[in-house]
């Protein structure tokens, strides 16, 4: 008995041994732009069951809200760029604050603790568009949850690209980073009222685009884990572009008299598609390289300690823009049906593995649209397929993409069945003047997959205890009885 109450106790810490900590300083940002989106509990389900504890969206959507509730994830939510405008009335922020934030505010509500006023509002492709309502609106939604009396927990903040500072080229070190001078006077306000406000400030810092911009940009500085020529600042070696940019982001604010601020990296992450770098490979390495980081909160050289992140992004969105690059619709962890596209160490203790994908997920039927193999004149096939990737996501096909190395039947085959897909295997998709045809046989070719689209998923019941949980209570019960 003494031996099987001995096992007992082992097979417990086992079992408790195999959870995955919880990475306090680790958060993801949920975007939606998306043709075919996974239902929102399906989501929070997936947040779950990745003990992936903070959350960053770009609406406050009310499903996504409310399936949100109850779960403790801290959330932020976001007033998008169109709507900054609206919020320069002071009327207006108290009634978004009221709708969107202090509605859910109860025993049981969605955990909020940040309002992004705006995204990137300052990238200089806007041409000005947001310069003058910017901080107007985060001076009134502040002013508005300070008011309803949640402005001590909850904390408006404005998500900046990295491109609002930077190092002068006649000293090009990290110390030397100052705000970009259109917008220094600007940039000056927005931090002095949210260190007003013991808000922090929010900086989005993408690796993968400063290899992307710059051919000549050197491509191990853009990982963690060596092989870059160290850039020497004042006796400090950087090894890395991540520790380099946002250490010139403390520069920056220090110049303004608020070095100490807070700083939330908004947004990081490496695309897997789209791009010659964008691929998987790369990927694993750069988040296997960033989770140990934040797990023992190394932090950088003039920020020590722990970096509040937000992995950019969970699922890959189709409907994204494509003028910065290819890549933008394929920056999730997951896929577009909440498949894992790689190992993770998301633990942080050197422990990759797939991440737990989405549940209960369902497709439409397991048949594709392809280039007809009887078609006869093809003079009109250029035109049908520039047609199909008109209205779908071609970019797998571009250069350097997963799909590339597609003949020409291939790509052929590939836009149509795209086309097909995002339009719920209508069968009137699948014609393109007599040069496709239905098939169920799947000719997905390699790392080039042709995909079946979602319909939805079925609901869940968070209640539910999973096998672990079984399985604990079930020895945690033998072993009490033994006591």
């Amino acid at each position: 008995m003494g031996n099987f109450r001995l096992f007992c106790w082992a097979l417990l810490m086992g079992l408790l041994g195999s959870l995955v900590p919880v990475v306090e300083g680790l958060g993801v940002n949920w975007g939606t732009m998306a043709s075919h989106k996974l239902p929102p509990r399906t989501v929070v389900q997936m947040l779950i069951d990745n003990e992936i504890k903070k959350v960053k969206l770009f609406d406050a959507d009310q499903s996504t809200m409310g399936a949100l509730a109850g779960t403790g994830i801290e959330v932020m939510v976001a007033i998008p760029n169109d709507q900054l405008l609206a919020m320069n009335s002071y009327d207006r922020a108290k009634e978004w604050v009221r709708q969107n934030v202090t509605r859910y505010n109860f025993n049981g509500g969605v955990n909020i603790k940040y309002v992004a006023v705006g995204n990137e509002p300052f990238l200089s492709t806007y041409n000005g568009s947001f310069l003058n309502v910017t901080y107007p609106a985060l001076v009134n939604i502040q002013n508005a949850l300070n008011e309803a009396k949640v402005g001590d927990s909850i904390k408006a903040t404005v998500p900046s690209n990295a491109d609002v500072y930077y190092s002068p080229a006649s000293n090009p070190v990290p110390s030397a980073g100052v705000f970009r001078s259109d917008i220094s006077p600007l940039m000056t306000q927005i931090v002095e009222f949210l260190a007003k406000n013991n808000a922090p400030f929010t900086v989005n810092i993408y690796p993968f685009i400063s290899l992307y911009l710059s051919s000549d940009f050197p491509f191990n500085y853009a990982f963690f884990n060596g092989g870059a020529t160290p850039v020497v600042d004042n006796g400090v070696q950087y090894t890395n572009v991540f520790d380099a940019n946002f250490d010139t982001c403390v520069a920056a604010l220090n110049s303004v008299g608020h070095g100490d601020m807070t700083i939330i990296v908004g947004e990081v992450g490496w695309p897997t598609d789209g791009d010659k770098n964008a691929n998987i490979a790369n990927a694993y390495r750069f988040y296997n390289g960033l989770m140990p980081r934040i797990v023992a909160e190394t932090g950088t050289p003039r920020r020590p300690g722990e970096i509040e992140m937000y992995l950019f992004g969970l699922l890959d969105e189709d409907l994204k823009s494509i003028d910065p690059g290819n890549f933008e619709r394929h920056w999730g962890i997951f896929r577009y049906d909440g498949t894992p596209k790689f190992a993770l160490d998301i633990s942080g203790q050197g422990q990759s593995r797939m991440p737990v994908p989405a549940r209960d997920v369902r497709y439409l039927p397991n048949q594709w649209c392809i280039l007809n193999p009887n078609a006869n004149d093809l003079s009109k096939l250029g035109d049908n397929i520039d047609y199909a990737c008109r209205f779908s996501d071609c970019t797998a096909l571009m250069y350097g993409s997963s799909c590339n190395s597609l003949d020409a039947n291939g790509n052929a085959s590939y836009a149509f069945n795209m086309y097909f897909q995002v339009n719920n295997q209508n069968q009137l998709s699948c014609g393109f003047q007599g040069l496709a045809t239905v098939t169920t046989q799947n000719i997905s070719q390699g790392g080039c997959l042709f995909p079946i689209q979602i319909v939805s998923a079925t609901p869940l019941r968070r209640s539910s205890p999973g096998a672990l949980a079984i399985a604990i209570m079930f020895v945690v019960s033998m072993f009490t009885m033994l006591i």
